[in-house]
């Protein structure tokens, strides 16, 4: 029960947050950023959350049931603009794919080198 205490809490600060300082990015995305910087500066342990995040992450299927419903009502438009959609998402998840597979590429790669080179500096301060 703390640990979805500690969720909503953070996700009303967001909303807070949001609402008082005019900020162009959602409540919700704000309480995550709250969140997750407070993880990693360990104001917030792991231990506290991590219950409440399995089961809000196991159930995750019912959060979907709204948005789903909506798009049926938009169904007329889906179905006149249905290629353009289509082409486009598969558009956007190809670039999505090769800019990720590039990065992770580049990033290997650095960190494939990086050893090397402090090898390198090694033997010459010897």
């Amino acid at each position: 029960m703390t640990g979805f205490a500690i969720l909503l809490g953070f996700n009303l600060l967001g909303l807070v947050a949001e609402h008082v300082l005019h900020l162009p990015i959602p409540g919700n995305v704000i309480g995550l950023i709250l969140f997750t910087a407070a993880l990693f500066l360990r104001i917030v342990k792991l231990e506290w959350v991590e219950r409440s995040a399995e089961l809000l992450t196991r159930h995750m299927m019912l959060f979907f049931v709204p948005y789903i419903v909506g798009t049926i009502a938009f169904l007329p438009v889906l179905r006149e603009n249905g290629l353009a959609i289509a082409v486009s998402l598969a558009g956007s998840t190809l670039i999505v794919m090769l800019v990720a597979g590039s990065v992770a590429a580049r990033v290997g790669r650095k960190a494939s080198l990086a050893p090397e080179s402090e090898q390198g500096k090694a033997s010459a301060g010897l």
